[in-house]
């Protein structure tokens, strides 16, 4: 029998713990059964998204269920849809978990919920994926909301279990209706958590490997049967060749760095690969269906053999240009050093390279801990795995310089078992890591420097373009998480308060303490590698190809599907703009001159290559920056700078991932060439300035901590904060209280020490009220904006947070208003529209108008060129709306007036259609537009400054639309697109029709202007 599993997270974290297919084989030794996992987060029976499909619709009229995720997401490529893949796969028997995605729509949704699943059910009973036969198929319901909220700060899950009861009842009636097994999981679970003493989620939503156990056991028995297993002896065997087939599997189904596999960066290079590794991978994901089967037996296969006898791949060659891309020749030691540059007074030394330290192979981020050692994140497998070779093995290496001299001399490998692990932050708790698909964490319960357990937060990041995946790992001062992720991905990531989804390019931020992610900023960006925090608490970010610095703020208003919110204004002078960029850092150190204190740094990696630094300037609401110098240079065009920060005595280290190859579109994933064995870490100094007394944090005392927060460096603070996190609750709640009190208020940055506190608390997850009110009223702009922000995500324990931020938004000051309407778009939906009110009335400047405009869009549930039309609508009164509303339909018919000037009004200027959007050929002359729709234009014409040769007609509409259907369309396109006109009357296009009656042929746009000059 050939099984394959579709759906939602349910189903697709079953593959991460392989218990029902396990008890599957288990239960049906000689059955040789197949069995496929093909779900991912956040599926819904009609809505699949694939980055590597020109669509998300799993059947012909999914699309007709959608609302908000039918705005189209720009995902290009040939990546399979679910019907050709249930085909490849021959399949006789689908179970599918759908239902809890959706459930967060509550009773308003139910209704199109049954439809969208009656239509799915409907769609597969009548395809033959096996033969001639119909596939059998197994509706399984969500399972119920576990509630933690006595041990971890998650929903209690009694509002998320009435909707999710509500939804598996329609379920079960949807599948009875349809004649086919529905299996409920909600109800059994229910009494799960009842039963056991132990947690069966990890979170209240996602089972852990307790609570998959027992649903492997109600699946099989719900749709199998109740059958015995005749012995169990073998159940490691089996359960471990079935991990191992599964990770072959996902290196088909869901294979990293599909951008060049099957998506819109296929061409040129794909096809000299992918081909032969998808049909090697699946060669080596059949030879481990055999080694399942023979676990079954108690018998173990030589699987390095069955390997050796897959297909070889094609060898492929280089398109390496010395002149163009770099230097062939690698410099090691004194000669690699000789080669950079710093400006005079600074001094950069080697650190470690992989001359001493093999295993400092492409290293990609490092992070000093609270014990003052640098880890460091190591990636020699990327771009990603080659089917047939050795199992990655990237690591997270401690080193340590226990002499004081300068450079590493020792070397720990905490971890040697990852994959790509592009971004990490290290945590009290353990170190979080991002593993393709997966947020993961690693803990080292025995404090040996090596992890001992992995344990997988999140799941359903996109991995399609593994560079772009999340990485430049970073906290906010509550510890909070910010990772980047770039443009060509389509992230869905289910969680405890619903479903994260997220396209092409933005931020999240996940909270440890509450399991909580949030799409941060969804905003139009390539690669995000780089994210920094000044002392203030506000948070900026390196575009990399843009090549923009951006200020995060104004682009984090509750981002809405597919639709970029506007990221504000690019901070870097225009001559100074380098790309790509990776890798971004406040200078905060009394080792280096004082006079810099503040200012950015950001490393370049091709052309450029080197470290820029910017003088940040604040302008009271916004930020602008002015160039300071070139911090650090390179003349070796292998040096490739990705990363740095501060260590704890005040030096500087730079992470230089030395490769002859960087680019990804200009030479073939495996080119020969691409580096994977050299890599770098530079320091550099101020000499004429003492080294920074490295702060006591890993061992100090509650109160020493808190006083390390009055130091200078940030670094010292942020690490402070880190350890801070790790210790008692309410010990620390009680000594912040208490040092706060005591604080000198004469003292120029009691302010800020205050605030610090604040933060201190918030890391802690009990803010402390007082201090966040006394800090709402600060003198300083600064610290009323940071409290702010703080006074956002702590609203569930803020008993008065409308209040307080409907007082915010009415600040004197510009970036507190901004925080606090940004702020106001996360919030329920009434309680925020009734604070973005009282904005109203306030000064709207550039960095806060698009801001304000997408929080009232978006939590209304709109777009924000949905919410003008809306506002257009509301201004337009009586018959006039009505013409609005009608013409929006006519505009939208097929072979009307969307086909060439197209949704949005840009019409497509490489085919010579003009766009509709702010002309005057459109908002100006009444009479001269009519005329135009009723007899059709030709002949060249200007339209916003461009010239178009009018060699294909305009239609005329005079015999197509009466007078009241020309006038509706008018006013809409009139309104719309950020247009904003009178209204069309059916009277005065009546009166143009009379009078041009026995005009023929198509105006010419001169003949018009001649008649209606062009308004100026």
């Amino acid at each position: 029998m050939r099984i394959a599993l579709i759906g939602d997270n349910l189903g697709s974290r079953m593959m991460d713990y392989g218990t029902f297919e396990t008890e599957m084989q288990l239960r049906n030794p000689e059955k040789n059964l197949f069995i496929r996992n093909m779900a991912d987060p956040g599926d819904t029976p009609g809505f699949r998204p694939r980055s590597g499909t020109n669509d998300p619709w799993a059947f012909p009229g999914a699309e007709d269920f959608q609302v908000e995720y039918a705005t189209p997401s720009n995902s290009i490529g040939h990546f399979e849809k679910p019907d050709e893949w249930l085909t490849r796969l021959q399949t006789d028997l689908i179970i599918s978990f759908f239902g809890y995605s959706e459930s967060f729509q509550g009773v308003d949704g139910v209704e199109n919920y049954k439809a969208e699943l009656d239509a799915f059910i409907k769609h597969t009973l009548r395809q033959k994926y096996h033969d001639t036969l119909s596939p059998k198929l197994v509706i399984v319901s969500p399972i119920a909301f576990e509630d933690l909220s006595a041990k971890i700060d998650v929903p209690d899950g009694k509002t998320e279990n009435e909707n999710l009861n509500l939804y598996t009842v329609a379920m079960k009636e949807v599948a009875e209706k349809n004649k086919v097994l529905f299996v409920d999981a909600f109800n059994p679970s229910k009494d799960w958590y009842l039963e056991t003493e132990e947690d069966l989620t990890i979170d209240g939503s996602q089972l852990n490997e307790a609570g998959y156990q027992k649903l492997a056991v109600l699946l099989a028995d719900e749709i199998f049967g109740k059958q015995k297993i005749a012995s169990g002896a073998n159940r490691e065997l089996v359960h471990d060749a079935v991990q191992e087939k599964n990770w072959f599997w996902r290196n088909d189904y869901k294979i990293p760095n599909g951008v060049h596999v099957f998506g819109r960066r296929y061409d040129p290079f794909g096809p000299d690969n992918y081909p032969f590794e998808l049909e090697k991978i699946r060669e080596l994901t059949a030879i481990r269906d055999t080694a399942i089967w023979m676990a079954n037996k108690g018998e173990k296969k030589d699987l390095a053999a069955a390997d050796a006898n897959t297909k070889k791949l094609p060898e492929v060659q280089t398109n390496y240009n010395p002149e163009k891309n770099g230097n062939l020749e690698y410099l090691y030691g004194e000669e690699a050093l000789a080669k950079l540059n710093v400006p005079a007074g600074y001094k950069v030394e080697l650190f470690a390279s992989e001359e001493d330290w093999p295993n400092l192979a492409n290293p990609v981020q490092l992070s000093f801990d609270n014990k003052g050692r640098l880890w460091v994140a190591v990636m020699p497998s990327y771009p990603h795995y080659k089917p047939g070779d050795s199992r990655p093995a990237d690591k997270l290496l401690i080193y340590e310089d226990t002499d004081n001299d300068g450079k590493a001399d020792k070397e720990t490998v905490f971890a040697d078992d990852l994959h790509l692990p592009i971004g990490f932050e290290l945590a009290a708790e353990g170190v979080y890591v991002s593993q393709g698909n997966n947020l993961v964490i690693l803990y080292d319960d025995n404090n040996d420097d090596k992890y001992d357990r992995k344990e997988i937060l999140l799941s359903g990041f996109d991995d399609h373009d593994t560079h772009h995946a999340i990485s430049a790992f970073t906290t906010d001062e509550s510890g909070s998480i910010y990772m980047g992720e770039g443009v060509f991905l389509h992230t869905n990531v289910e969680t405890s308060y619903g479903t994260v989804r997220a396209t092409n390019g933005g931020f999240y931020r996940y909270t440890p303490s509450r399991h909580k992610l949030e799409r941060v900023a969804q905003v139009s960006i390539p690669n995000p590698w780089g994210i920094a925090f000044d002392e203030w608490g506000q948070n900026f970010y390196a575009e990399t190809s843009g090549p923009n610095v951006n200020w995060m703020e104004p682009g984090s208003v509750l981002p809405r599907y597919g639709n970029a919110t506007n990221k504000g204004s690019n901070l870097i002078q225009q001559e100074q703009k380098v790309r790509p960029t990776s890798g971004l850092e406040f200078i905060s150190s009394r080792h280096f001159p004082d006079d810099i204190q503040g200012d950015m740094i950001i490393n370049n990696t091709i052309g450029f290559l080197g470290t820029k630094q910017h003088q940040m300037i604040d302008e009271g609401t916004g930020f602008s920056t002015k160039w300071r110098q070139d911090l650090l240079t390179s003349t070796d065009r292998n040096f490739r700078p990705v990363d740095m920060e501060f260590a704890p005595d005040g030096s500087l280290y730079v992470v230089d991932w030395h490769n002859i190859l960087i680019g990804h579109m200009q030479h073939n994933a495996r080119d020969p060439l691409r580096d994977h064995q050299h890599g770098r870490i530079y320091r550099i100094t101020y000499p004429s300035r003492p080294l920074v007394t490295p702060a006591k944090i890993d061992g100090a005392s509650i109160p020493e901590l808190l006083e390390n927060l009055k130091l200078p460096e940030y670094r010292s603070r942020y690490r402070t904060r880190r350890e801070l996190r790790g210790r008692d609750q309410q010990e620390v709640y009680d000594a912040v209280a208490d040092w706060a009190g005591k604080l000198d208020k004469n003292d120029p940055r009691y302010e800020h020490h205050l605030l610090e506190a604040l933060w201190v608390t918030w890391g802690i997850n009990k803010v402390n009220t007082d201090i966040l009110e006394q800090m709402l009223n600060a003198k300083d702009y600064r610290a009323r904006a940071a409290a702010v922000r703080v006074l956002r995500y702590t609203g569930h324990q803020v008993s008065n947070q409308k209040e307080l931020m409907t007082a915010a938004v009415q600040d004197e000051n510009g970036r507190v208003r901004l925080e606090a309407i940004v702020a106001a778009s996360w919030m329920p939906r009434q309680e925020g529209l009734e604070v973005l009110s009282a904005a109203e009335d306030t000064e709207m400047e550039e960095w806060i108008t698009p801001a304000y405009e997408a929080a009232v869009a978006h939590i209304s549930g709109l777009s924000v060129k949905e919410k003008k039309e809306e506002d257009i609508k509301s201004s337009l009164t009586g018959s006039d709306r009505e013409l609005f509303i009608l013409g929006k339909e006519i505009y939208a018919r097929e072979g009307y007036c969307e086909t060439c000037h197209q949704p949005n009004g840009q019409g497509l200027t490489a085919s010579g259609f003009p766009p509709l959007a702010d002309t005057p050929w459109v908002t100006g002359d009444e009479e001269r537009l009519i005329k135009i729709v009723l007899k059709g234009v030709m002949g060249p014409i200007t339209v916003k400054g461009k010239d178009y040769p009018g060699q294909v007609p305009m239609t005329p509409f005079e015999g197509m639309l009466d007078d009241s259907e020309v006038a509706a369309v008018l006013t809409f396109v009139r309104n719309s697109f950020g247009n904003q006109a009178s209204a069309i009357s059916p009277d005065l296009v009546k009166k143009i029709r009379e009078e041009i009656k026995d005009h023929t042929g198509f105006y010419q746009p001169a003949d018009l202007l001649k008649a209606h000059p062009m308004e100026k």
